[in-house]
């Protein structure tokens, strides 16, 4: 059998005039085929010149390129009859053509899908603030054309392997047996065949949808992306978890977002019990009204804990967003902090101690300084304790310093 080199020397060499003309056959066919897609195109996009948003003008835009690659493969395929080859190349010819026209008719199939999903996910606006609708569009679309993709390109490369006698045999004959070996390639496909499954499910009853706040693996953190296999988590601080579409079917996460994106959020502080609860209750409610960010709904301030040495406050606040209620309980826990400071310094937090001073050896300082013959004036027990409240107090009675 001769060689590769071989056929093609003799390929060269049996070059002659019909050869030629079977060559400019072909570029002319090519030619005809490219000049009737620019035509086809230039009024297609005519018609759809008025609203370029429409479904139409965003399939023909999608099928522009890959019908034109179509053109050029359909016209080297209807005039392989006349080109002079020899016999031996002409079936690995065919065969190449064949694959091609295969290969791009699945292409084109998917950029339908792709122009279809985008026509669809174009009338919703995600950045609104009340976008529930619009993120279980997103999801359900983006989750369906990434199983449909996965979908065009098993069945496209099984067409390809098709076109092979021996694949095609190989392939009637693992569906006649359904033995052993069609137990194994289960096995082997059980995990993509599982998260095709649950990428099915979750387009259905879409426990997360693009944008949900979640808490996954103790992040926190909203879902980003949805893909055939897994889903993309971005972290509050910008991290990315990768979680694999089983686990979100099969484990538990938390949803902060499932019905609607309103959410409460906390702020909690460790008081004296000198605290005004009342009054920081009051102060709670005027911070609210004052902030852009409350959406006016839940306004709470309670007293939930407390300790030998403290008292837990905790305040309910809520927002239209899990960001914005981020936001929210920052600025009141400062502002609450502040004020504290400044009215109520005697409510932050503090350490009590016990004084306890033996009778008997102050009876006998007193003596002691009696039969010595001095007349000290001893302080009194009360004047032995320093106060902090009586330091401040001296500080504004005394009088400024010349200097």
């Amino acid at each position: 059998m001769p060689s590769l080199s071989e056929k093609w020397d003799e390929l060269i060499g049996s070059l002659a005039f019909d050869h030629l003309i079977s060559a400019l056959v072909l570029i002319g066919a090519i030619a005809v085929g490219l000049f009737i897609h620019w035509l086809v195109f230039k009024l297609l996009s005519r018609a759809t010149r008025t609203d370029s948003e429409s479904l139409l003008a965003r399939v023909f835009k999608r099928m522009k390129f890959v019908t034109r690659i179509i053109a050029i493969i359909v016209a080297i395929e209807l005039v392989m009859p006349l080109i002079s080859v020899p016999g031996d190349w002409r079936v690995g010819l065919d065969r190449l053509v064949l694959i091609m026209l295969i290969g791009t008719t699945g292409w084109l199939v998917n950029q339908i899908v792709r122009a279809l999903t985008e026509a669809r996910l174009n009338k919703y606006d995600m950045d609104a603030e009340d976008n529930l609708e619009a993120r279980k569009v997103s999801t359900r679309m983006k989750v369906l054309r990434q199983m449909m993709t996965m979908l065009i390109m098993l069945v496209t490369i099984a067409a390809m392997l098709m076109i092979f006698p021996s694949v095609r045999t190989v392939g009637v004959s693992l569906f006649a047996s359904a033995g052993v070996a069609g137990i194994v390639i289960g096995f082997a496909a059980r995990p993509v065949l599982a998260n095709l499954l649950a990428g099915i499910q979750i387009a259905l009853t879409q426990p997360i949808r693009i944008g949900d706040a979640v808490i996954m693996e103790g992040e926190w953190g909203w879902i980003e992306e949805i893909t055939a296999t897994y889903v993309v988590v971005k972290i509050w601080d910008w991290r990315r978890l990768i979680v694999p579409l089983t686990q979100i079917i099969e484990k538990p996460f938390q949803n902060w977002t499932r019905e609607t994106s309103n959410i409460i959020g906390s702020a909690i502080w460790h008081l004296d019990y000198t605290a005004p609860v009342s009054k920081m209750r009051d102060r709670l409610s005027e911070i609210l009204d004052e902030s852009e960010l409350w959406d006016g709904e839940v306004k709470v301030l309670q007293v939930i804990n407390t300790s030998e040495e403290t008292m837990e406050i905790r305040a309910l606040m809520s927002a239209r967003s899990s960001p914005v209620a981020w936001d929210l309980r920052c600025e009141v826990r400062e502002k609450m902090i502040s004020w504290l400071q400044k009215e109520y310094p005697g409510a932050l937090p503090r350490r009590r101690g016990q004084l306890q001073i033996d009778d008997s050896k102050i009876l006998e300082s007193f003596a002691n300084g009696d039969q010595n013959g001095g007349g000290e004036k001893h302080p009194s027990m009360s004047e032995q304790i320093d106060f902090p409240e009586d330091r401040d107090e001296a500080k504004k009675k005394s009088p400024p310093d010349p200097a």
